[in-house]
């Protein structure tokens, strides 16, 4: 995994907030599954003063199973909805089986997802918040005969307690990646060797 800061100030900017740069090398030190290759992607410039993001795929026999982005936002000052000041914003795509789309329990499921993921990671929290969203296609005339799609959307951010331990957020939302995508959970007691930082593919 590559986690570089992105910060509206410019990377290691002079008077970047200490706690903002261990909160960043947290973000460094997760550790995933070998089917997600994560990296840096370009942090918002306009939500908080400083931030920091990173993107993930998850591939299982050449097939993205889901995808997804994990944005750190950092504003000294606090924010009152926030309850703190920070704030991890995730988002999570992925494909599900046509059939799924139609259960009434699917978008509890997937929130299920995300407060699990966190909870067995540790990652301590407080004001989560956000929406689950199904879409399903349907293909119609000349096209009648392609088989439908159905995704699953997952929007959601919280505060973490601990900003100097950001590792067991990020390994939380890989975590939500890989159910989302269908993978199935490791068994205890199994170690997780992680994919090569800033690499693709599964070599650990």
């Amino acid at each position: 995994m590559v986690a570089r800061q992105e910060m509206n100030q410019g990377s290691g900017a002079a008077g970047t907030p200490p706690e903002f740069t261990r909160a960043v090398a947290g973000l460094r030190a997760a550790a995933f599954r070998p089917e997600v290759f994560c990296e840096e992607m370009p942090a918002p410039q306009r939500i908080a003063p400083y931030a920091a993001a990173l993107s993930a795929d998850v591939t299982v026999d050449d097939d993205e199973v889901a995808t997804g982005r994990l944005v750190l936002l950092h504003d000294p000052a606090g924010n009152d909805a926030w309850e703190g000041t920070f704030r991890c914003v995730a988002y999570c795509r992925a494909e599900i089986d046509h059939e799924l789309a139609t259960d009434p329990l699917l978008t509890d499921v997937g929130w299920t997802w995300l407060t699990d993921a966190l909870t067995a990671h540790g990652a301590e929290h407080v004001a989560v918040s956000g929406t689950v969203t199904r879409v399903a296609t349907e293909s119609y005339g000349s096209m009648a005969d392609e088989p439908g799609s159905a995704q699953l959307e997952i929007r959601a951010s919280w505060t973490p307690v601990d900003p100097g331990d950001l590792a067991t957020h990020a390994e939380a939302w890989g975590e939500l990646l890989c159910t989302a995508g269908g993978l199935e959970p490791v068994p205890d007691g199994i170690a997780v060797m992680p994919a090569r930082r800033g690499q693709r593919g599964g070599a650990g």
